[in-house]
């Protein structure tokens, strides 16, 4: 390796340091505290591919919004549990515009990010039904969230849909929900970390699926509208983002900030729960919770409250005025974060052009779009082993291995390449092509 950035012996103490077991396994976390810490002691800067935090500027019109309640003196004031008025409505209607979808304001409920949204949402699901005591996910997938589920002691199975996209899927579904165990269903659409993107045929199955065996499905919306192949940022016009709520009211949607108005900082995320499901009664519920066991009213009284007493009072009209502008027509959200797209595509070229190749390349009928993600491999290396080469070079990042893949390769963010980092990257991926002959 004679042409690399940091030595072996470097980053070994740096691991060593920061008692990082596993490589192989690092959280997104640990790969953040090593990268920073082979900066701090060399001065040399990272490609950043680890983290995806926004890479663009805070929409100013949540700004402005978040001002002006707090000059209204909301910070002095508890955040009603359910949410203020204001921000129930103005989601409900974005869900109408973006989604063609309909919600009632009293099932979007406002939650400190996505990750507190999902962590609620596996409480309130696990608890219905007796016997109904697994999550189901769809991988790859968000590491973090089966790290909640360790948390809660919440059993889970998993499936990684590269070999089962399309017609396959209905078949691997039936084969691990037959049992009538899965209490809920969890991916992400578009993917962390592949970026696939799941067609309407494939949310027709998850949807009467979760119909047939009673689960429900937890759509994590993160990355909503980012499919830049179609335009999708047009509020009340056709195409609208694709969503499984078309095909069952067994759903809860978790729409967040951070990535679609880089509102990241200020953790605010609403939680949308179908009518159906938000009305409906559940005698376990009942029983643990002494009430009158409706879905809706336990998962914001009994269980969110009991985890953050609210989210973030003045943040919340920030929300409310750019999910406004947005259906309103005059925040094309959707255009500033093309952005990404335009980075992926040549983040993508440059590693080929050096001998990666693209891990999940496809979706059903068409090649895969660039957004916030994608995932790269090297011909004959594991996931590990090329995530910690790739470290030796300046370039930090996380196996797929953590997403529950089962594919090799790792997973690259478009979020911190900057203009004038493309030459760096190409530069580095040259001198890593130079110390890696393809293996045979």
């Amino acid at each position: 390796m004679q042409n690399s950035v940091f030595s072996p012996a470097m980053v070994a103490d740096v691991v060593d340091h920061l008692k990082i077991v596993d490589l192989a396994q690092a959280t997104i976390g640990q790969v953040v505290l090593l990268a920073q810490e082979l900066e701090r002691r060399t001065g040399i800067p990272f490609i950043r591919m680890d983290q995806g935090v926004p890479g663009l500027d805070p929409n100013r019109v949540g700004i402005a919004a978040e001002k002006e309640a707090l000059d209204r003196g909301v910070a002095a004031i508890y955040p009603a549990a359910e949410g203020v008025p204001e921000l129930k409505a103005e989601t409900s209607r974005f869900v109408r515009a973006f989604l063609d979808v309909d919600i009632a304001p009293e099932g979007c409920v406002p939650v400190t990010g996505s990750v507190a949204g999902s962590f609620g949402s596996f409480i309130a699901t696990s608890q219905c039904t007796p016997g109904k005591d697994t999550v189901l996910f769809i991988d790859p997938g968000f590491p973090i969230q089966k790290s909640q589920l360790r948390i809660l002691g919440v059993k889970y199975r998993q499936f990684d849909i590269y070999a089962h996209r399309g017609p396959g899927l209905r078949a691997r579904l039936e084969e691990l929900m037959r049992d009538g165990d899965i209490c809920a269903i969890v991916y992400s659409n578009p993917n962390n970390p592949a970026w696939i993107c799941l067609e309407e045929e494939e949310l027709r199955v998850i949807g009467e699926l979760a119909t047939k065996y009673d689960a429900i499905v937890l759509e994590d919306l993160a990355y909503f509208a980012m499919d830049f192949r179609r335009d999708l940022g047009r509020p009340f016009e056709p195409p609208f983002q694709p969503t499984v709520a078309r095909y069952t009211d067994n759903y809860i949607l978790m729409l967040s900030a951070s990535k679609i108005f880089s509102y990241a900082g200020q953790r605010m995320a609403v939680v949308c729960i179908s009518d159906a499901l938000f009305g409906r009664r559940y005698p376990a519920l009942a029983e643990r919770y002494a009430g009158a066991g409706l879905f809706g009213s336990t998962f914001i009284n009994a269980i969110m409250y009991m985890i953050t007493s609210g989210a973030s009072h003045s943040v919340q009209f920030g929300l409310a005025a750019m999910y406004r502008a947005a259906s309103d027509g005059r925040l094309d959200f959707v255009a500033d974060t093309r952005e990404y797209g335009r980075r992926a595509e040549r983040m993508k070229q440059l590693f080929r052009d050096n001998g990666f190749y693209v891990v999940y390349d496809r979706d059903v009928e068409q090649p895969i779009g660039d957004g916030f993600f994608f995932t790269i491999g090297y011909p004959g290396m594991s996931s590990g082993e090329l995530m910690r080469e790739l470290l030796y070079y300046g370039i930090s990042s996380i196996t797929l291995t953590t997403t529950g893949s089962e594919q090799e390769g790792i997973r690259a963010c478009t979020s911190r390449m900057t203009d004038g980092l493309f030459d760096v990257l190409g530069e580095r991926l040259r001198a890593f092509r130079a110390d890696h002959p393809e293996r045979p």
